[in-house]
């Protein structure tokens, strides 16, 4: 690419360096961190390995043909969950679809791929953005665009949440949207884009668009335009903002509307960091999951920090400009705009989401910085300086490691000695002989656009001038252009590269994290497609799961899903079945358990090793199987519930083994009484508060003493339940407040071991553990981790051959046939059914039923799963599912389509109407600014 091109089209020549610049730091620092795909170590931390892996490769199931589902029902997580909402939150940007180019097996590939070109995309949108707010250096521009998307937020959260870098690429596209319509500008160009960004990822959109809105209001501010254009751009801007959301309303009402219907979690309350914290995730490979992550390269920073004392630039933009980035950084720590900031409600995690945006309104404050053209020494010595104070300030924070000073000081060395050499390239040519700058810069004679492009042009762009003398200088200017680029584009690609290694490395610490696709995974899934008979019966891919959303990944159709919009219905009927659950209920799990596979028609089962990749679990090299187990068909028929007898979630009791025999309709658990001792063979004290049972606590140590213990632990002594079950029942455990292990004791068969784990935002799930002896004297050995309790009635003895009976019982009189496809469900019954046709799917918002060829009705509730009344006349059951929100959704859409057809129309003929009276159009635009035009409706 040569000068004259360059010069011709700067916009696109800086966002090819953005993305170039921005694909070298982030695939430098994974292979300097030694992480995926670069190195051994998984990159698949917390959600990206629990949810954004797993979703995306659902959708690679959908577009090849191979998902259980379509876009409104999942039936491969939860037993059938409503999808719509999940693809809005998760799936709905463009760049997800670039999945369907990998190979199945390479799925963490395919997303690593997507997040790289994400950030790139974002820093070259942000470079385009600046060459349009301001005139200057194309190269400059690039390299501000990938501080953008090299910023800490990006590096540090939103590249283990890749549907967060949605918004990092809508920001400076919706700034555009806002500067055309600041200019009366490609009206309809600007809704598509509003619409998109808000379909990507409505989430951060939201935030991207408060964004967008302070910089427009602050560049009206700074235009100094007339009140009444002022107030017409603000019109264009807000009618261009709600054609859009409107346009993209099917998608977010339905979000919307799953966020209501799904299971509350947890309730955070915002407490604001420190400030040394706050300063400190200025500087580089600072680390900390509760702060915002403010890094955006100490070039940009310190000409962010210079811009107050730049005398070239106008008091009222140095005044705007950093008055904004100090009330939106001021905004991040007050409650009250926090909560604007979040939708009004505090998220479950990182507390400060929108940081992207403050480190874009740095990232802009530099741009206005450098395009007035280099700040003298007196301002970048004062930006030094407040860069030294803010530095020593988060001294002492505990987010800054040893490491950080030896980057920030090469970093500083690196941008203080590019930005004098090219204030140094433009004091020599501000001394060249007037002549020589003449011949230089074309439209040079005191003009309105010499004055426009004079201080940003100089350095790489500017063309030889006349003479031997000229060219001399010329060359000479250039290499020291060239060396002040190389110091720049080096210290933001190193300190980049630095923080997000430190980001990648620091992040294993303290979450959890996941192996990528492997042997594990294949053989699982290899195992589900040999025993898959969906429809017929469900294939559960196993208890011991790898991920949070097993089903997904390696397929089957099972209770385990892991979403935010996991259904309040789905978690509360599980939790009462005796399942467990993380991420505070919205994480639930697989229930390994004979009667709720018969419930939930689970005729295969997946039996797994622990997931060897989690150094917690037991080493076990043991092959992946697979049990099966006769089970009802997806739809069964069951006796009408008595007459004002409630049969939703809240009829369930505090037994699980009571509540699954009132799903089941029959009874076929013993629960006997227990006795509960200590190590020391006491009766343990009950637990207070709303968890009943005994409080199991951890054997002490016992020391040398009399009994001669020497350092002995309390290893041939623990906590045990001892209860009386029917002889060959199988014994299971339920206590969802416990942490370690129990294992059968004075059986003759090979006992298990349940493993179980529970904490403030998880709980265990009921486990097998064995066969009661001919005595039926049952003792359960506890090994506790940490202080639990054990319920009352924790012990459940199983009769399976009251089992099979119940589940042939089912199977004579459940459906003949039922096919399923996506959100509808057709059951052939046999003829004279009467009661309730149960379908195996959890009653969640937006199932409507009938017999026969009835009309529809909202669907009955059968203790939490799917329910139509029956009259002995129908023989066919037929469900479908919508989710809730989305005719409200079409609607709004529909209308906002309509209302951009008129004015699209009425624009068009406003045109046409100037193009006939060329007096007219040439009256108004005389009384108008170039590039402003106000015919449009919009």
């Amino acid at each position: 690419m040569n000068r004259s091109t360059l010069r011709g089209k700067p916009r696109p020549a800086a966002a090819l360096l953005a993305a170039a610049i921005t694909v070298t730091a982030f695939c430098a620092a994974d292979a300097v961190a030694r992480s995926y795909p670069f190195g051994p170590r998984t990159r698949a931390v917390n959600d990206l390995g629990n949810q954004y892996v797993p979703f995306h490769a659902h959708l690679w199931d959908l577009l090849h043909g191979r998902a259980d589902g379509g876009l409104l029902v999942n039936w491969q997580s939860g037993f059938g969950s409503s999808f719509l909402p999940d693809l809005g939150t998760y799936l709905s940007s463009p760049f997800a679809l670039l999945v369907a180019l990998f190979p199945r097996d390479e799925i963490d590939l395919a997303v690593y791929v997507i997040t790289v070109l994400k950030t790139a995309c974002a820093g070259a949108a942000m470079a385009w953005l600046l060459l349009r707010l301001r005139p200057g250096r194309w190269w400059a521009a690039g390299l501000l665009g990938s501080a953008y998307a090299l910023c800490g937020w990006s590096l540090a959260d939103a590249s283990y949440n890749p549907m967060w870098l949605d918004g990092l690429v809508a920001l400076p596209l919706l700034c555009l949207v806002g500067e055309w319509a600041l200019s009366g500008r490609r009206r309809l160009l600007g809704v598509l884009i509003v619409a998109l960004a808000w379909i990507a990822n409505f989430y951060t959109a939201y935030m991207a668009t408060l964004g967008a809105g302070l910089l427009l209001l602050l560049r009206l501010w700074l235009s100094g335009l007339p009140r009444r254009r002022a107030l017409a751009a603000a019109g264009r801007a807000t009618t261009t903002v709600a054609l859009g959301v409107g346009l993209a309303a099917p998608l977010v009402t339905v979000v919307y509307f799953g966020t209501k219907h799904a299971y509350p979690g947890r309730v955070t309350h915002f407490a604001p960091v420190a400030t040394e914290d706050v300063l400190a995730r200025l500087l580089p490979t600072t680390y900390g999951f509760g702060s915002p992550a403010l890094f955006v390269g100490t070039t940009a920073l310190l000409l962010a920090l210079a811009l107050p004392f730049h005398r070239a630039a106008p008091v009222r933009v140095r005044a705007g400009w950093s008055l904004l980035v100090v009330a939106v950084a001021l905004s991040m720590q007050w409650t009250p705009t926090h909560l604007a900031w979040h939708a009004f409600a505090t998220p479950n995690g990182s507390p400060y989401r929108q940081t992207f945006v403050l480190c874009a309104l740095l990232v802009i404050a530099a741009w206005h910085t450098l395009s007035y053209g280099v700040p003298a020494r007196r301002a970048l010595a004062a930006a030094t300086a407040l860069l030294a104070l803010a530095a020593a300030v988060a001294s002492r924070s505990g987010l800054v490691h040893s490491y950080a000073w030896p980057v920030l000081l090469l970093a500083t060395a690196g941008a203080l000695g590019g930005l004098l050499l090219l204030r140094h390239t433009e004091a020599a040519r501000s001394t060249a002989p007037a002549a020589t700058r003449a011949g230089s810069l074309p439209g040079a004679g005191g003009g309105p656009e010499a004055a426009r492009i004079g201080p940003a042009t100089a350095g790489i762009g500017s063309t030889a001038g006349t003479g031997a003398a000229a060219g001399a200088g010329g060359r000479g200017r250039g290499v020291l252009v060239g060396l002040a680029v190389v110091l720049l584009v080096g210290a933001q690609v190193g300190e980049a590269a630095a923080t997000s290694a430190a980001a990648t490395r620091l992040r294993l610490n303290h979450l959890d994290d996941y192996a990528p696709w492997g042997d594990r995974q294949r053989s699982q899934s290899e195992a589900v497609s040999e025993a898959d008979g969906w429809p017929a019966y469900r294939t559960d891919p196993g208890r011991e799961q790898t991920v949070g959303n097993d089903p997904m990944v390696v397929g089957g159709q099972g209770a385990q899903y892991y979403s935010s919009l996991t259904a309040d219905v789905l978690s509360r009927t599980l939790t009462a079945l005796g399942d467990g659950w993380t991420s505070r209920g919205r994480n639930v799990q697989s229930l390994d358990n004979a009667v709720t596979d018969a419930i939930f028609s689970v005729g295969a089962r997946v039996h797994s090793p622990p997931d060897q990749h989690q150094r917690w679990n037991p080493r076990d090299s043991t092959p992946v199987t697979v049990s099966r187990q006769d089970v009802p068909p997806l739809v069964t028929v069951r006796p009408a519930p008595a007459p004002g007898a409630r049969t939703g979630v809240s009829a369930f009791g505090p037994s699980p083994y009571r509540n699954q025999e009132l799903l089941l309709g029959t009874r076929v658990y013993t629960v006997p009484a227990l006795t509960v001792r200590t190590a020391d063979g006491e009766q343990p004290e009950r637990a207070a508060g709303d968890r009943a049972g005994t409080v199991i606590e951890v054997p002490r140590t016992k020391g040398s003493g009399a009994q001669g213990s020497r350092g002995r632990t309390a290893a041939a002594s623990r906590p045990s339940i001892a209860a009386q079950c029917p002889a060959g029942s199988e014994v299971y455990l339920w206590a969802p407040h416990f942490s370690g292990t129990a294992r059968l004791t004075d059986t003759p068969a090979r006992p298990l071991t349940g493993r179980f784990t529970s904490d403030a935002a998880k709980i265990a799930a009921m486990q097998r553990l064995g066969t009661a002896p001919a005595s039926g004297r049952v003792r359960i050995e506890l090994s506790p981790t940490r202080t639990g309790t054990v319920p009352d009635g924790a012990v459940g003895c199983l009769d399976t051959a009251r089992l099979r009976t119940a589940v042939q019982r089912l199977e004579e009189t459940g459906a003949d046939e039922v096919t399923v496809s996506d959100g509808t469900v057709r059951a052939q019954l046999p003829a004279g059914s009467t009661g309730t046709a149960v379908l195996a799917a959890p009653r969640i918002a937006g199932w409507r039923c009938a017999a026969d060829g009835a009309e529809t009705k909202p669907a009955a509730t059968y203790y939490g799963l799917v329910a139509v009344p029956l009259d002995g006349s129908a023989t066919s059951v037929t469900c479908t599912f919508h989710p809730p929100g989305l005719r409200l959704g079409a609607a709004v859409g529909g209308a906002s389509l309509l209302t951009l057809v008129l004015l699209g129309t009425l624009t068009a003929v406003r045109r046409r109407r100037s193009a006939r009276h060329p007096a007219l159009r040439t009256a108004g635009t005389t009384a108008t600014r170039p590039r402003e035009r106000t015919t449009s409706a919009l």
